[in-house]
């Protein structure tokens, strides 16, 4: 099931697509080490698609369709000993949901910049069975739009310092900030 992304129109899709832009040219857009090579060779089109015309559930599903997942991957465990394992099923939609989501927050808050609103809103764009209880503390936050953008750009593949989004199926995405919201 897609987050359900409140600001995802037009004008955020246009933003969203500046910063995929921004890391393509700088060299960082993140590659997951669970995609095949042809997964690797083909994902920013797939994810430019994903920006320009559909959400994270569509990109998920072309990830799986396509057969752009690696069936294996190796994990080391804490006796430092590598085994290889199966990439679990639901990989596809762990890295489609965390990157969609997190070039939907960068858009956003490029756009509440642009709108000169200062901040977003933290909220549960999707219902899950267990939420954890660091992600239940942020729903109504609002987060200075600068400062999560600049968070954002700087920890591609990696957990943001802000915790926005935290962590794979949290569920939480952002929306423009308004004062008067109930």
């Amino acid at each position: 099931m897609t987050l359900m992304y409140e600001n995802l129109d037009a004008n955020t899709r246009q933003f969203m697509l500046k910063e995929m832009e921004l890391d393509i040219s700088k060299g960082e857009l993140y590659i997951s080490t669970r995609l095949n090579q042809q997964g690797k060779d083909m994902y920013a089109s797939l994810l430019n698609d994903a920006i320009q015309s559909h959400d994270d559930e569509w990109l998920a599903n072309e990830l799986r369709r396509l057969d752009y997942m690696n069936a294996f991957e190796n994990r080391t465990g804490k006796n430092g000993i590598s085994k290889q394992v199966r990439v679990p099923i639901n990989a596809p939609d762990i890295l489609a949901e965390g990157e969609f989501n997190r070039f939907y927050i960068r858009g956003l808050c490029l756009r509440a910049l642009e709108e000169n609103i200062p901040a977003v809103e933290v909220y549960r764009g999707k219902q899950v069975n267990q939420p954890r209880p660091e992600s239940e503390v942020l729903i109504g936050k609002s987060i200075c739009a600068n400062r999560l953008l600049n968070d954002l750009r700087a920890s591609r593949g990696i957990e943001p310092a802000l915790n926005l989004p935290p962590g794979p199926n949290s569920g939480l995405t952002a929306r423009l900030f308004k004062v008067d919201r109930p």
